[in-house]
């Protein structure tokens, strides 16, 4: 689905990705570790076209869209999903839902939504400044959703957040995998990103240093943590 070649980012004259090249297949959940700095979001945000001075190439569906605007890479089908979850403090939950305009191939109804995060049903009518920081979360995939996403980009979901919530973020992970959905997420738990990913690409100093399959990651997650800082 996703099929990255060569990519380089800089901030100035400082450059934060170096020739970064993945394939993501349909319906996989592929996550990115590595230390804050590592260049992990710079790369979520280059995909997604948000972020100016980016060599390299970006295919989606076998199509060049490395020229493409953000606009025009939603309309694709790509969605991100930011590490400030971006909620309209002043909208209720489901103004939330439904100000983005559905974009992509298969936008997801306003029941689905409510079907698959019923928590936001109960809170439809809450404004986002009362929501807690797990329902924030699931407000933010749930709207990326609504708009036909089919290639979620998602930065570090879980972080603060409670191990019960963590757990309920990975049970819709996977009924969104299910659901057909791909995701390519930034995840810095590396005991929750095996439960929930395919494969697990480590990166430092904007390089994909090496790749890993889950057995590995749970096989090394002592010295992954200790790399990460954690």
């Amino acid at each position: 689905m996703l099929s990255v070649d060569g990519l380089s980012a800089w901030y100035g004259e400082a450059q934060a990705l170096r020739e970064v090249s993945l394939d993501v297949g349909q319906g996989e959940i592929v996550t990115l570790v590595g230390r804050n700095g590592a260049g992990k979001t710079t790369l979520l945000r280059s995909l997604m076209g948000l972020h100016q001075g980016v060599s390299g190439t970006v295919r989606f569906l076998g199509d060049d869209i490395s020229s493409l605007s953000p606009h025009k890479r939603s309309r694709r089908g790509l969605g991100y999903v930011p590490d400030d979850r971006g909620i309209f403090a002043t909208l209720s939950v489901e103004e939330n839902l439904t100000l983005p305009p559905a974009m992509g191939p298969d936008p997801w109804s306003l029941d689905r939504v409510y079907e698959t995060f019923p928590r936001l049903r109960e809170r439809r009518r809450f404004p986002g400044t009362k929501l807690s920081g797990g329902e924030q979360q699931m407000l933010a995939l749930a709207r990326v959703l609504r708009t036909g996403a089919r290639l979620l980009l998602c930065d570090e979901p879980t972080e603060g957040l409670s191990p019960l919530i963590v757990a309920q973020i990975g049970d819709i992970l996977r009924e969104v995998k299910a659901a057909g959905v791909t995701v390519l997420l930034i995840e810095q738990n590396v005991h929750f990103a095996a439960t929930v990913a395919d494969r697990h690409h480590l990166l430092a100093e904007g390089r994909i240093v090496e790749s890993m399959d889950n057995d590995e990651v749970l096989a090394r997650e002592n010295e992954l943590l200790q790399y990460l800082g954690i």
